[in-house]
């Protein structure tokens, strides 16, 4: 979990800066997995210097990708280094880089359109079989 905040912090920083809302965020993602929100803030700062660990299945993978689709869009903007960031960050989730744009505009889409993360889920696994 501390390097999916990790990564959380690396793409809220890829525009030069970090909105409040992307701050807000990630320490609700931490909070909600036991991470206290000052660890949060040093696991951003730390954010670029440690290795990550990547997920050991398909669904954590998605509920990271997810996650960082979902910070993308928490600031009301969507920057084309914060999409080339999701983007990337799914080839280094495991996910086949040829649907890798397809899953990332899925998901997207349903967070715009208020579907829920098991929906989005559901329609990515059927999407990625």
């Amino acid at each position: 979990m501390k390097s999916h905040i990790a990564n959380l912090g690396a793409l809220a920083k890829v525009d030069g800066h970090l909105d409040p809302a992307e701050m807000k965020f990630i320490i609700n993602i931490g909070q909600r997995h036991g991470i206290k929100p000052e660890q949060v803030r040093h696991l951003i700062t730390e954010a670029g210097t440690k290795k990550a660990q990547l997920p050991s299945n398909d669904s954590e993978r998605f509920d990271q990708i997810y996650d960082l689709v979902e910070m993308m869009l928490a600031d009301g903007i969507v920057d084309e280094s914060e999409m080339d960031f999701c983007i990337s960050m799914a080839v280094k989730l495991g996910f086949k880089k040829s649907i890798v744009g397809v899953l990332v505009g899925k998901i997207t889409m349903g967070v715009k359109d208020g579907l829920s993360r098991d929906n989005i889920k559901h329609e990515a696994q059927a999407f990625l079989s």
